[in-house]
């Protein structure tokens, strides 16, 4: 009975809780994007300049983690507690980040693009990145 009732309980949160859909610019996946989304040289460009970009702020962030490493208090739960709270910042920060990087690229689509991202995402079950395009169409 107990299994039964705890299933009903997650079985919400697993079917309506989505993790949004990330394109990963700056990571590996740099030319699988060029390539799935057949981006324009103007395109590829922003890409790489944005990948850099997220690899500047993200390093910034990583050396704040090291720091929070190296000084802060291990010794007590309420100390770990602390520094996992901090590192949750900075991972917050991270993810901001991606989420600001993604939300530039993604203005840059055209509308074939746009729908082909709409579509891989809930073919994966991610939520895509909405953004508002009218300001770029021409």
């Amino acid at each position: 009975m107990r299994k039964y009732l705890l299933f009903l309980l997650v079985l919400p949160t697993l079917l309506f809780s989505q993790e949004d859909c990330y394109l990963g610019i700056g990571g590996r996946d740099d030319e699988r994007i060029v390539q799935v989304f057949q981006l324009n040289e103007q395109q590829v460009e922003q890409l790489r300049n944005w990948g850099a970009e997220l690899k500047v702020r993200n390093a910034l962030l990583e050396d704040k983690a090291h720091a929070i490493l190296k000084k802060h208090p291990q010794s007590t739960t309420e100390d770990i507690v602390k520094m996992s709270d901090e590192f949750k910042v900075l991972l917050d920060s991270m993810t901001s980040n991606m989420l600001m990087l993604d939300q530039r690229l993604l203005s840059t689509f055209n509308e074939e693009q746009y729908n082909l991202y709409i579509t891989l995402c809930s073919e994966i079950f991610r939520n895509p990145i909405y953004v508002n395009r009218t300001v770029n169409e021409k």
